[in-house]
């Protein structure tokens, strides 16, 4: 049991005592006491207001932002600067993308040459990123960023040989199975193609049409990549299953009761956890949050967000979508996959819509939604944070399980002297299982392959400040690319523990694993590998899951 109310009835009249003992035994390990979480100011001023976010296999997260937006606050290396049309500057000596390395709380400035204004990307399977589209001089963009280690020298490379078939602005990309990335919508773009390019350019996409309206509340889809290879795609109040090898719509699912859900209205969605103890059959798609309809057409009235979450088991075969609650209303949140395998629902307003100064009223407390948790019972605020994070900010999962939280800029260009200024901080929120309460129960992945084989047995040694009494989980989580309230391509897998071995000490066992079956559940990539136990995780080791 993760999460339980109170009843409200009968239970003011036991003694004080008999309360306590029963509060402790309702309320989960995770936010029993003050375990609300905590947070910790990483660096006072990135240069940089992120935009976009990726955390890369060495630990280090690329932060990108719009180059025609005049001079940041970080300057190019060796006077290196950029000639470009910007409307701003036409010669910009300052950097637009940074790599951050917490070890050392430090950044890096990297070269952007075209503008990634509200633009999309994914990790390719051998970890590099690749990011597609924007504005301006970056509409059909591709760059692409090799990660190194944090000593090293990466930076962009924009290619010169190869574009987008189509102009690229708020789309969303989804790494397929075969090593492709698919780029779904964008304004004025009702259609889709895939990187490699198919011969026939981009594919019309009807669904996009069908979903549109006068707030365009079907930019950024929600993509998920289903076992089964096909896409569950969700934009603005409906959503389909896609079979993208054909070109065919396969299902329509019912629309959502509510707000719109994308951009601008800006709400946010995962895939939650897929499971091999049953098979990975199970497949449900959460979405939480949004904007009444017209928040952003007349954002001067500054209508209250959504306060619902939905979800739905797109497995079944007549899905519907359960209804549930958020403590307050939220719009351009950020939805984390936790080790876990629960939600954080972190940063946003519960006024307004994304857009330039379209919110008020900052949402500073996250969300933790417990997956297993009964309807009901499954959402508790945590401890909020005092920087207010609304339209441009970003969240991501790091190695050590803390969450990475970056950017927030509500205004066109950059500007400090106003309620809600450019936001230049970075933060990381530890959640409540990262509390020197649990660490007893914490994990610790000792020895680890550094690349797994579809559906094949792998062994990793784990070892415990005490013994194991309890069931232990094996997660691999990805690394998503965070823009706009939405992390593009992100996944759990939980693996299938085929035995259980406790070695010389008596704290310290071999596990062994089934790889995940298929690139259908798991794209090839790169992943964090956690150990948990009793819902407290290990720090993630990365594995290579290849073919």
């Amino acid at each position: 049991m993760r999460s339980m109310r109170i009843p409200s009835q009968n239970w003011r009249w036991m003694p004080a005592a008999t309360i306590l003992v029963f509060l402790w035994w309702l309320l989960p390990h995770a936010v029993r006491g003050q375990d609300l979480g905590t947070w910790e100011l990483l660096m006072e001023n990135a240069g940089i207001a992120s935009m976009h976010t990726a955390l890369t296999r060495f630990g280090t997260l690329v932060m990108l932002d719009r180059t025609n937006i005049g001079a940041s606050q970080i300057n190019l290396p060796d006077g290196k600067c950029r000639a470009s049309n910007d409307l701003v500057l036409q010669s910009d000596c300052s950097a637009h993308s940074v790599v951050f390395d917490p070890a050392t709380k430090t950044v890096r400035p990297l070269f952007l040459m075209t503008d990634p204004w509200c633009s999309s990307g994914q990790f390719m399977p051998d970890g590099t990123l690749m990011q597609t589209g924007g504005d301006f001089d970056g509409l059909r963009k591709i760059r692409t960023f090799v990660p190194c280690e944090p000593s090293g020298t990466c930076d962009w490379v924009e290619s010169t040989t190869q574009e987008l078939q189509s102009g690229r602005w708020y789309s969303t990309n989804q790494l397929l199975p075969d090593g492709r990335q698919i780029v779904i919508g964008g304004r004025s773009a009702f259609n889709l193609e895939f990187i490699p390019p198919n011969a026939n350019g981009p594919l019309y996409f009807p669904f996009l049409n069908a979903t549109n309206d006068d707030q365009n509340d079907n930019l950024y889809p929600y993509v998920h990549l289903l076992p089964n290879g096909n896409l569950y795609i969700f934009a603005n109040r409906d959503s389909i299953e896609y079979d993208y090898s054909t070109d065919t719509v396969v299902r329509t699912f019912p629309q959502i009761p509510g707000e719109p859900r994308n951009y601008p209205s800006a709400g946010s969605s995962v895939i939650l956890p897929l499971l091999a103890t049953n098979n990975f059959s199970v497949v449900e798609v959460l979405v939480c949050g949004g904007a009444q309809y017209g928040a952003y057409l007349n954002s001067i009235s500054q209508m209250p967000c959504s306060s619902t979450c939905g979800r739905i088991v797109v497995s079944d075969p007549n899905p519907t979508w359960v209804m549930d609650n958020m403590p307050f209303p939220r719009c351009m949140g950020d939805m984390i996959l936790l080790p876990t395998r629960d939600v954080l629902i972190i940063n946003g307003a519960q006024q307004g819509s994304q857009g330039w100064t379209n919110a008020v009223n900052p949402t500073f407390s996250p969300v933790l939604y417990y997956t297993y948790a009964s309807l009901g019972y499954r959402m508790v605020a945590l401890a909020p944070t005092t920087i207010a994070r609304m339209y441009h900010s970003t969240a991501n999962l790091m190695q050590d399980g803390r969450i990475f939280v970056a950017g927030s800029n509500p205004n066109q260009f950059y500007v400090f002297n106003v309620e809600y200024p450019t936001e230049l901080k970075l933060e990381a929120f530890s959640p409540p299982y990262l509390a020197p309460s649990h660490d007893l129960q914490r994990p610790t992945v000792t020895v680890s392959p550094l690349q797994i084989t579809y559906n094949t047995l792998f062994t990793i040694t784990v070892a415990f400040p005490v013994p194991l009494t309890s069931e232990l989980e094996i997660n691999l989580v990805n690394a998503p690319y965070s823009t706009h309230s939405y992390q593009q391509g992100q996944r759990l897998v939980g693996l299938a523990v085929s035995a259980l071995v406790q070695v010389a000490q008596a704290s310290v066992y071999q596990v062994t694993l089934t790889a995940p079956s298929t690139p259908t559940v798991a794209p090839p990539g790169y992943y964090m590998l956690f150990a948990v136990n009793q819902a407290i995780p290990s720090k993630g080791v990365w594995v290579l899951l290849s073919t």
